[in-house]
């Protein structure tokens, strides 16, 4: 990785050691609630990953671990990984507080063999707005195989790139009109963000409001995983969110949101094989 990135990179991880204080404070995540992780999973997503109990899970780019408790809640051996701090710290007590046995690891996710001490897992978890973080795909799949015991799996539920070319969230005052605003491919570089506020509610972000974020077309993410030796199971495309992103979104039979017609795909979940 260029000494460009690697200085990028650590603007993100300041950026996103702000935002957690922002977070913690926001009805988005509602921490201060009782936890309820089921609401950020599709219940595909249970159905591709299968029993969970008694295996060992690692949850990747974990931020405040309201994903993560769910492997715990479902019986499994759980770790977290986030390259924040204040997001480990935050996640630790989340867990606690919730009364599940979750260890969480600070260190960044292309540090991940080293940090984990060479622990292989049954379930590498990540996404949600993981990738767009990470500048090269087919190191982060080469980490990943590393992590994943023979016959382990992978699983990747992500926003669709399509999504991330419509931009992080309306602009104020915006209309209904859903405009293009980046590629869709990759290639071109980071998009650099300087932002005051997250896609949460919450005060405004103090200090570090750099960002930069990195394009990842859906042929990217799949052939990174081709080439590292996985072998793909499934690919599903989804057009629903767990939040309304946007003012006409409407609320689904599954609970989460979705366009008016036509639909467009707005989360996509990949399961891959060590084999």
């Amino acid at each position: 990785m260029t000494d460009a990135y690697e200085r990028m990179m650590r603007a993100n991880q300041a950026n996103w050691d702000a935002r957690t204080t922002v977070h913690l404070a926001s009805r988005f995540y509602g921490v201060e609630e009782e936890p309820d992780p089921s609401r950020w999973f599709a219940p595909w997503e249970w159905d591709d990953l299968g029993e969970v109990a008694g295996r060992d899970v690692l949850h990747l780019q974990c931020h405040l671990g309201t994903e993560t408790i769910a492997f715990a809640q479902r019986g499994a051996r759980t770790v977290g990984l986030d390259f924040s701090a204040a997001s480990v710290t935050a996640a630790t007590g989340i867990a606690a507080r919730a009364g599940l046995d979750v260890t969480y690891v600070r260190a960044n996710v292309y540090d991940a063999v080293q940090a984990l001490g060479g622990r292989r897992f049954d379930v590498v978890y990540t996404g949600k707005g993981a990738l767009c973080y990470l500048p090269d795909l087919d190191r982060w799949a080469g980490i990943v195989v590393e992590l994943l015991r023979p016959g382990g799996h992978l699983y990747l539920v992500e926003f669709h790139p399509l999504l991330n070319s419509l931009g992080p969230k309306p602009t104020p005052g915006a209309g209904p009109e859903l405009l293009l605003r980046h590629d869709y491919l990759g290639g071109n570089g980071p998009v650099h963000r300087d932002a005051t506020h997250t896609y949460t509610d919450g005060p405004a972000v103090e200090g570090a409001t750099d960002s930069y974020e990195w394009m990842h077309g859906l042929d990217e993410v799949v052939n990174a995983l081709i080439e590292a030796g996985l072998d793909i199971r499934r690919l599903r495309e989804s057009p629903e969110l767990p939040w309304p992103r946007w003012p006409h979104m409407t609320r689904a039979a599954s609970g989460w949101w979705r366009l008016p017609a036509p639909r467009i795909p707005l989360l996509y979940g990949l399961l891959a094989r060590r084999s």
